[in-house]
C-alpha cells in the first residue's frame, strides 16, 4: 500500500494539473421546502441551477409525510434483498403503479439507475452478439454492454442513420440497440422513432433510458416515448429514475411480463443487493401522485425553460438546441467553465461545471438545469449574471 502511495498522488496531481479534478460541497438544507435556495455547510445561501429536481417534488410535503409514515410503520430499512425478505408492501404497489403510469404489463424496482442499465444490458445481450450505443449515451449504459460480453458498436450522437448503418452491415448479429431519452449532458431527444424502426427491422431490442424525460416530456408526463406516440411494442425496454423529476430515489425497468420474470431471475443488480428502503418507495408513489395531479409542474417547467432561452439568446449566452430544462452553455476547456462557475457563486448562483470525462474534450460546460419550483425573477437573474460571467469564454 505504502509503495502505491506515490502513483495515486501522481495520478490526483495530474488532475488538478488539467483542472479536472472534482470537489464535493456539502448541502445543509433547502433555506425553506420547495424552494431553489440551498443553504450550504458554513451558511451561504445560493440558488441552485443544477439539481435535476424538474418539478420541485424533492421538497413537497406530501412525500416527507408519505416517507415519515412509512418509516414508522415499516423501518428505515428493508433488510434484505427483494428475493429473499426485503420485498415489502410499497415496493409491490409502486411496481404496479410504475407499470400503469409507464403503459407495461410490469415494472420492477432497482436501487438506482445504474444498477438498472446493468441488469437490462447484461441480461439482454451476451458473447457472439453486437450491440449498438449512442455515442453519448449514458456511462450505465456503455458500462453495461461491457459487461454483457457483446461486442459493441456506438453511432454518433443522436444520427439515427448511423444507427441503421450499422445494425444493416451485421444484420444476424445484431441484438440490441440502446439510447438515453434525453440526454442528460445536452438536453436534446434521441431519434426515438427512426431507432425503433431500426430495431424492429432486425429483430432488436430498443432499449430507452429516459431518466431525465420522464415527468418532464410528453403531453402527460410519460415522458420521449409519449413525444413520439411510441408504445411498448415499439420501445420493449423503459428505464427509469425516480430521482429526478419524481424527487425521491431509485430506480425501474418496465416492460413485459416475460422481461420483467426474465430480469428477476437472471439480473446480478437486482438478486445480489439489498432491497431499495420501503419509505423510499411511499414518497414515490406519493410523487406518482402529485406530478399526475398537478400537471401545472410539468407546464411551468417548460415555460421557464422558454423564458430562459428566449432571454439567453438576447443576452448572447451561447445555447444549445436543448428545449428541454437541461440547458447546457458549451464553454469548451475547463478552465473556462471553472472560472464561470466560480463567477455565478459569488453572485449566489450555483452552476456547476461539467469537465472530461463526464463530456468529450473541448467540450466543458455549465450545465444548467430549471424546476418548476423557480422563479421568473431568479431565472431572469441567472441570465444576466451568465451574460457576464461568459463573455469571452466562448470557444
Amino acid at each position: 500500500m505504502k509503495r502505491a502511495t506515490p502513483a495515486l498522488a501522481a495520478v490526483l496531481s495530474q488532475l488538478d494539473a488539467a483542472q479536472l479534478r472534482r470537489h464535493r460541497t456539502t448541502v445543509e438544507r433547502r433555506a425553506t421546502p420547495g424552494s431553489r435556495v440551498v443553504r450550504l455547510a458554513g451558511g451561504r445561501e445560493l440558488t441552485d441551477f443544477s439539481s435535476n429536481d424538474y418539478l420541485g417534488l424533492a421538497g413537497h410535503p406530501a412525500l416527507k409525510a408519505a416517507m415519515s409514515e412509512c418509516a414508522a410503520r415499516a423501518g428505515a430499512g428493508s433488510g434484505a434483498s427483494h428475493l429473499v425478505s426485503g420485498h415489502g408492501q410499497e415496493h409491490a404497489q409502486l411496481e404496479e403503479e410504475l407499470a400503469a403510469f409507464t403503459g407495461r404489463e410490469r415494472a420492477l424496482l432497482f436501487s438506482t439507475g445504474y444498477m438498472a442499465n446493468l441488469a437490462v444490458m447484461t441480461v439482454l445481450a451476451g458473447g457472439g452478439e453486437r450491440v449498438l450505443l449512442d455515442r453519448l449515451s449514458h456511462a450505465s449504459l456503455i458500462d453495461g454492454a461491457r459487461l454483457s460480453g457483446a461486442a459493441f458498436r456506438r453511432y454518433r450522437h443522436a444520427d439515427a442513420q448511423a444507427a441503421a448503418d450499422l445494425a444493416a452491415a451485421d444484420p444476424g448479429h445484431t441484438c440490441l440497440i440502446a439510447t438515453d431519452g434525453v440526454f442528460s449532458m445536452d438536453g436534446d431527444v434521441a431519434p426515438l422513432a427512426q431507432l425503433a424502426h431500426t430495431a424492429r427491422s432486425h429483430g432488436a431490442w430498443l432499449v430507452v433510458d429516459d431518466a431525465h424525460g420522464l415527468g418532464v416530456l410528453g403531453a402527460t408526463g410519460r415522458g420521449a416515448l409519449e413525444v413520439f406516440g411510441l408504445d411498448a411494442e415499439a420501445v420493449p425496454v423503459l428505464v427509469g429514475t425516480l430521482g429526478k423529476a419524481f424527487g425521491s430515489f431509485g430506480a425501474f425497468v418496465a416492460g413485459s411480463a416475460s422481461l420483467i420474470e426474465l430480469l428477476i431471475q437472471k439480473a446480478r443488480t437486482y438478486i445480489y443487493t439489498t432491497a431499495l428502503p420501503q419509505p423510499v418507495a411511499a414518497a414515490t408513489r406519493a410523487a406518482l401522485k402529485v406530478a399526475q395531479a398537478e400537471p401545472w409542474r410539468r407546464e411551468r417547467v417548460l415555460a421557464l425553460t422558454a423564458r430562459f432561452r428566449a432571454a439567453a439568446a438576447a443576452a448572447g449566452v451561447p445555447l444549445s438546441a436543448s428545449t428541454t430544462p437541461i440547458q447546457p452553455i458549451v464553454l469548451g476547456d475547463a478552465a473556462a467553465a471553472l472560472k464561470a462557475q466560480h463567477a455565478l457563486d459569488e453572485a449566489g448562483l450555483w452552476v456547476v461545471a461539467i469537465r472530461p470525462p463526464t463530456v468529450p474534450q473541448g467540450a466543458a460546460r455549465l450545465r444548467v438545469t430549471l424546476s418548476a419550483a423557480h422563479t421568473e425573477d431568479q431565472v431572469d437573474e441567472l441570465v444576466r449574471h451568465l451574460a457576464r460571467a461568459c463573455a469571452g469564454a466562448v470557444p
